[in-house]
């Protein structure tokens, strides 16, 4: 049977690991979401370019 800091210490790096994993996640997330505006950003300069020219035409 484990001993009190035993408990203690499981519980530690299973809080630890978990903590991590979000940490890691969340900065995954947030990439995805910059990648995403980033794209977006483009596609509506593009249109707008496109708009620019097919009035010009």
């Amino acid at each position: 049977m484990p001993t009190g800091k035993q408990l203690a210490d499981i519980g530690y790096k299973t809080f630890s690991t978990s903590m991590m994993l979000l940490t890691v996640y969340g900065g995954y997330l947030c990439s995805v979401r910059v990648y995403h505006y980033f794209q977006w950003r483009r596609a509506q300069r593009q249109a707008a370019e496109e708009q620019k020219t097919s009035g010009i035409m």
